[in-house]
This record gives C-alpha cells, structure tokens and sequence, in this order.
C-alpha cells in the first residue's frame, strides 16, 4: 500500500491523518518532537491496523531535524510515497512587540520546512514515478491576520507552483486549506477561542477524510466543508482594503 511520512503526528490533524493512513493499510513514518508520545502511538496503529509505525523524533524548527527528515524521504529503503507536510506552530501574539525568536521558529516550521521537505520528497517521488505531496495551509491565507496568515499563504502558494511544476510526472500537490477544526492545538497553544460560533469548526475526522480523498483525486486546493468553499471563493473576491478591515477589527485596532 506504500508508506506515508506524517509530520506534526503526535496531535491535532496530524494524529488524525496518522489512524486514518493507518487504517487505509499504509505503513508510516512518524514525525514529532516528543519521542514518548510518538512511540505510543506506533505501538498503538501497528497493533490496530497490523502496519508498520517507524517513529523519527525531529524538532523542524532546527536545520538538524529536517535535514534528518529530508535524509529520510530521499531513502530507497521502504520509499515515502505520500508525504504530509502538516507540522504547525502556534504563536498567540502580535507582530509588533512580540518574541522575535517565537517568530522564527514558526517560519522554521510552517514555511522553511515545507519548502525543504516538499523538494526532497518531490525529487525521489519523480525519479520513482509516483507519490504525493500533501501540505496543509489554510483559509487564513486569504485573510490578513498576521504572519500566521503569511506562512499559509506561503504554503497555498508554493504547492500551487509546486503541482504545475510536477503535472505529467506522476506526482502530484495538494494544498490543504481547512477553516477552524477542532483539536488539541489551540489548547496547547494557550489559544482562547471560546468566543467563535461552534458553526465555524470542522471535524478533524471529515477534514482529513476529505483531503485524503482529494489527493487520490489529483486536485491542487483542497477545502473541506461547503460554507468555507463559499467563504474561500468570497474572499478571493473581496476588496483587500475590506480583508484588512477585518483584520484590525480582530486584533482591536483603530487604525
């Protein structure tokens, strides 16, 4: 069935694409910064799905950590052929003032990693053939909300590229834009998101079922669930003077 590398695996959407590969008979590649957690969870989808769960501790804020997991996609020896590029990095403050460290270590992970990953996957896939390359952006691209918004931005961008650059190849990109999705990650980010409507989240279940079933498709943008289809399609077309004022408004600026 192949072998799928997971980055970010050990919660949130990462967790869920981990059971959900697993389930469908892929073996995986594991990718996380805590060791503990990841070993579980290996130990956990090999006794339920009868696959095999290598588990590869990687800090991909850290040069070290994704030339390791770039060592590791360029490998012939139980070759990736699907790749989710999926790691997310929280950062719950504004730009100005804010910890420049905490700043680049989101880069590291949401755009610098993808970008490294995405060319060691892409280079062995098309020499072999076949695979897929799957990123996970956002709907927060097309908004202005900081360089959270930036990096995904970023991602929908280069996958886009990306997939016109690999057409005919036997390989293909995905960008994974998902509206708000219920996990584990904004708590573990200190994020507080009790004011939003809980008609504004997904299920990370149906997210990843979507996007799964996406890239078997071919297709570049992924969105899951029609009102964020619609919400997408809106802000591509609405003023950016408009996406800014939105923007202000959330963050509490006058001006």
């Amino acid at each position: 069935m192949g072998t799928a590398l997971v980055t970010g695996a050990s919660a949130g959407l990462g967790l869920e694409f981990a059971w959900q590969l697993a389930t469908a008979r892929h073996d995986l590649v594991l990718v996380a910064r805590d060791a503990e957690r990841l070993t579980r969870l290996a130990r956990q989808l090999e006794a339920a799905a009868g696959v095999h769960a290598e588990v590869l501790v990687a800090d991909l804020a850290t040069r070290e950590g994704v030339d390791r997991v770039a060592e590791r996609l360029r490998s012939d020896e139980r070759p990736v052929g699907l790749l989710v590029n999926n790691a997310g990095h929280g950062l719950g403050q504004r730009f100005v003032g804010g910890d420049l460290a905490k700043e680049e270590q989101a880069l590291d992970v949401m755009v610098r990693a993808v970008l490294v990953l995405s060319h060691a996957a892409a280079g062995a896939m098309v020499a072999r053939g076949r695979g897929a390359v799957l990123n996970v952006a956002s709907v927060a691209a097309l908004l202005a909300g900081g360089t959270y918004s930036a990096h995904k931005a970023w991602v929908r961008t280069f996958t886009e590229g990306l997939a016109v650059e690999l057409a005919g190849t036997g390989v293909t990109a995905t960008a994974l834009c998902p509206g708000l999705t219920h996990t584990e990650f904004h708590a573990r980010e200190g994020l507080d998101v009790s004011s939003l409507p809980e008609v504004a989240w997904l299920d990370a279940e149906d997210v990843v079922a979507r996007a799964l079933a996406d890239v078997r498709r071919g297709l570049v943008v992924s969105t899951p669930s029609l009102r964020y289809q619609a919400l997408s399609a809106a802000l591509r077309v609405t003023p950016r003077w408009v996406v800014r004022a939105v923007g202000r408004r959330r963050l509490g600026l006058r001006r």
